[in-house]
């Protein structure tokens, strides 16, 4: 492998490596999409059943929508195998290593015609807590996105502003929750930023994408008429994280076991299953 990808990351914040993995790969992720879909609209509500979240969306144009699922991997073999491949870990080793937690694993989804599937601008940073459990942030994260369908400008590509993990945990303007803001330029020029210098990340099925962080990134509405799906894992050093599952020990996939705390606090004192009516 090019190891070029690595002097990017350093120097820009994010990188793309293009067809991580292959026509097959993205059959099976493409299938465990279909099936979680299917699952996840089967609920009338927003649904928490220990750390797994499926979060559902009311949108004016399409009705209730299925926005994503968080760890979809403790129900989804075909998701938990893929969520600790050695592909991945060949990437992510000359960044970060090969002993790594997981404290991200979510399905995304972005129906075309949705009116609210935007990412408004935003620092993965803000979203770690409590903050004594992440340390050295700058250099120990990294995100990770495989692209399921081809990602244009048009049905929402991911949108990152390259440098920006350089300039430290910033104070975005009040917008609401990131998942239910529009991606706007406004958002760049508060901050003192030229909204002409963001980058676009176009992938195509298979390739993989990814980032720290402090990278500010977003992304706009689904206007083609294909979906825009995404399988998002972010992952860590170990040893500056008290949080998340195990992913590789020495180098070797670990599988998932009992869930242990990640970001849901009432983990063991509300593991549900319940359904999240107020919303």
């Amino acid at each position: 492998m090019d190891l070029g990808y690595v002097e990017h990351y350093r120097e820009q914040g994010y990188a793309v490596v293009r067809g991580v993995f292959g026509p097959d790969d993205v059959a099976a992720l493409a299938a465990a999409f279909d099936r979680v879909h299917a699952q996840g609209l089967d609920h009338h509500a927003s649904y928490r059943h220990g750390n797994v979240l499926f979060r559902i969306g009311r949108d004016p144009r399409l009705g209730r929508i299925l926005r994503l699922v968080q760890w979809p991997s403790y129900f989804d073999p075909v998701l938990e195998s893929y969520r600790r491949d050695s592909r991945l870990l060949k990437v992510l080793e000359p960044l970060i290593g090969s002993d790594l937690k997981q404290i991200i694993n979510q399905l995304h989804w972005k129906p075309p015609g949705a009116a609210v599937t935007e990412f408004s601008y935003h620092q993965d940073i803000h979203f770690r807590r409590p903050a004594s459990a992440y340390r050295e942030p700058g250099r120990s994260y990294v995100q990770t996105v495989i692209a399921v369908d081809p990602h244009r400008v048009e049905n929402g590509a991911i949108t990152v502003y390259p440098g920006s993990h350089e300039l430290g945990k910033l104070t975005f303007p009040e917008r609401g929750r990131v998942m239910d803001s529009a991606l706007s330029d406004r958002d760049l020029k508060a901050l003192g930023l030229d909204p002409r210098r963001v980058v676009h990340l176009e992938l195509e099925s298979g390739d993989l994408a990814f980032w720290g962080l402090y990278m500010i990134h977003g992304s706009g509405p689904n206007v083609s008429s294909i979906d825009r799906r995404t399988y998002v894992n972010g992952y860590v050093i170990a040893a500056n994280c008290d949080r998340g599952e195990w992913a590789f020990r020495g180098g070797q996939g670990v599988p998932l076991g009992d869930p242990v705390l990640v970001h849901y606090e009432e983990l063991h004192d509300r593991p549900g299953p319940f359904y999240l009516e107020e919303e």
